[in-house]
């Protein structure tokens, strides 16, 4: 898991059919002082309803994007997981 701060939203006109009805966020991740920025901005999965300037906590585990998207196979690399009060 890591934590990230909500840069933005996604749209995406072309999309793979296991994506329909989820939303897309643009993201970055950040190292453990939560200010500095860590890689590169990702693109996630958000069914929690994170705006922007939110921090989130992702995850990569497949299995457990895979239970939560109700599918065998996802493109799906991130998704969020929760939100920081």
């Amino acid at each position: 898991m890591q934590l990230a701060k909500v840069c933005g939203k996604a749209t995406a006109t072309v999309k793979n059919d296991a994506l329909t009805g989820w939303r897309l966020l643009l993201v970055q991740p950040l190292m453990a002082d939560r200010k500095t920025a860590d890689e590169f901005p990702q693109l996630v999965i958000d069914e929690l309803g994170a705006s922007v300037g939110d921090i989130v906590m992702l995850t990569t585990d497949g299995a457990s994007i895979r239970e939560m998207m109700k599918t065998p196979a996802s493109p799906v690399r991130y998704a969020v997981l929760g939100i920081e009060d």
